[in-house]
């Protein structure tokens, strides 16, 4: 996911100046000031190891291999002051690009914004935060953090709203939900999403959110989300808590809580997750290590107690951190137990880089 921040993220004009060149050999003309318009892009890739089977990466069954998760290219522009535009693509499995987000935002104050288009409906802040800018490397392995329904990438065609009031940040929209799955909705119903988060120490400015942000900032965040069409929904309740120790490195506590009335995954389901990492303060090399810890619950509801079931995901990480989200790289293990016999678990090595 890209986030809407205009004011840092680089200006790469190479990059322009380049697809203006192609367009004007492919007989397309592209108007625009590069003053105006930042390119960027992001990947992750790595190479993963799974017994029995596959929880977070291609593949099937015990096997071995590289896998180029994701590889985005970030677009944003300026049509007026208060105008801007956001069109974002991610690499797909099939090979093909997707279009991930195409929106348009109004800011007309910190307390009154609107977007529209395709983008992240009002959710927990595990789907605000999305896979680039999460703490850990298998976020939405659990089937806990991100049950939401969508239609590309976690995201949504609609409008929203959304504004910060001192402590309070508040997001409401209209999508069209799961629209692509006529057995959960009708798809002439609209999907409606709020959320509400409350920042207690340092504030998070602007409509994403993140996993973490490595002690740049001390967070105390509450949040609250819901989302219902055609009397179904799902709720959740998410905080994370985050501390500068200073010459002790920083640590981070993050919880979350989802209710599902089958809205998503068709039957009643529940599930809970809880984190804690910690950045040791001293630097080594070009960067600083990372260890973190997480457990989640999840239990699916079926139709009879037979049918019922629970799953337990732990997941461990060993990372190093080079330059916040934009250069990082770790080891991860994670381990699922359910109702089966069968108890599948992965190892892999992971590398993000966004410019």
């Amino acid at each position: 996911m890209i986030r809407q921040t205009f004011s840092t993220r680089s200006r790469v004009r190479t990059a322009l100046h380049v697809a203006v060149g192609i367009a004007g050999v492919a007989g397309i003309t592209i108007q625009a000031n590069a003053s105006d318009v930042t390119v960027g892009a992001g990947i992750q890739a790595g190479f993963y190891s799974c017994d029995k089977s596959c929880l977070y990466s291609p593949g099937t069954g015990s096997s071995n291999g590289f896998a180029l998760d994701s590889a985005r290219l970030y677009i944003n522009g300026s049509v007026t002051d208060s105008i801007k535009m956001t069109f974002n693509t991610e690499y797909t499995s099939a090979n093909n690009l997707e279009v991930m987000d195409a929106f348009g935002s109004f800011h007309f104050s910190d307390a009154f914004n609107i977007w529209a288009g395709r983008f992240l409906p009002p959710s927990d802040r595990p789907n605000l935060y999305g896979p680039y800018y999460a703490n850990d490397w298998t976020p939405y392995a659990d089937g806990v953090a991100d049950y939401y329904p969508n239609v590309a990438v976690g995201r949504d065609n609609g409008v929203a709203y959304w504004g910060d009031y001192g402590i309070a940040k508040l997001q409401i929209g209209a999508f069209d939900g799961k629209s692509l799955n006529s057995a959960v909705k009708d798809p002439a119903k609209i999907l409606m999403a709020g959320r509400l988060t409350l920042d207690f120490w340092d504030k998070e400015s602007g409509y994403y959110l993140n996993g973490t942000y490595y002690g740049d900032k001390n967070l105390l965040a509450l949040g609250i989300a819901a989302q219902s069409l055609d009397s179904k929904t799902t709720w959740s309740v998410d905080g994370l808590l985050e501390k500068n120790l200073g010459s002790a490195g920083a640590f981070t506590i993050e919880a979350d809580y989802n209710k599902d009335n089958g809205l998503t995954g068709g039957v009643p389901s529940s599930g809970w997750s809880g984190l804690g990492a910690y950045v040791f303060p001293e630097v080594v090399g070009i960067g600083k290590f990372q260890l973190l810890a997480k457990y989640s619950e999840k239990s699916i509801d079926a139709t009879t107690t037979a049918a019922s079931f629970k799953v337990k995901t732990t997941e461990g990480n060993f990372n190093y951190i080079i330059k916040s989200f934009n250069a990082r790289v770790g080891l991860y293990y994670l381990t699922q137990k359910g109702s089966g016999t069968v108890t599948p678990s992965e190892i892999g090595l992971k590398l993000q880089l966004q410019m």
